[in-house]
């Protein structure tokens, strides 16, 4: 079976706010056979995921605009626009912009599939948008009691 390309506009693709940041999902398992989920995410100051492990995917990630810091194990790495960081399975990271203004970045997942987790607990947005409002913690239970079926391990702070 043959895949028709994907073209997608600046505003086009399926937009989700995950927690507090806003997804564009460019292209899916089901339009990459399974090889590679991509999207560009859009991250407020202050925005970011608490650190987290992987336990399928590879995770690359191209600064667009701004600056996103990453956090692996102890080490702290500022990536600005240009600049492109890779997670290979099984390393604990995170990433936050600690910056004042939003950053963007293009976020690459492979193999596929880690997409359908935050389809599952996304909230929708229109297409364009580039802000989300900030998560309830209805939408962070979720994302926690889901993780581990997607083989994500969220390490919490104490408390």
């Amino acid at each position: 079976m043959t895949q028709k390309p994907t073209l997608l506009s600046a505003q086009q693709g399926r937009t989700l706010a995950v927690v507090g940041d806003v997804y564009r999902f460019l292209a899916t398992g089901e339009e990459t056979h399974q090889q590679y989920s991509q999207f560009e995410a859009t991250v407020p100051p202050g925005g970011g995921p608490p650190p987290h492990t992987h336990s399928r995917e590879v995770e690359g990630f191209y600064i667009l605009e701004g600056e996103i810091t990453f956090t692996i194990g102890d080490s702290k790495f500022v990536a600005t626009a240009g600049m492109f960081a890779n997670m290979p399975v099984g390393v604990a990271h995170a990433f936050k912009n600690e910056s004042d203004r939003p950053a963007k970045m293009l976020v690459t997942v492979a193999p596929a599939g880690l997409e359908k987790m935050f389809f599952e607990f996304g909230v929708p947005l229109a297409e364009g948008a580039v802000t989300a409002p900030p998560p309830t913690m209805e939408e962070i239970q979720k994302l926690l009691q889901i993780a581990p079926n997607y083989g994500i391990e969220i390490q919490l702070p104490p408390g």
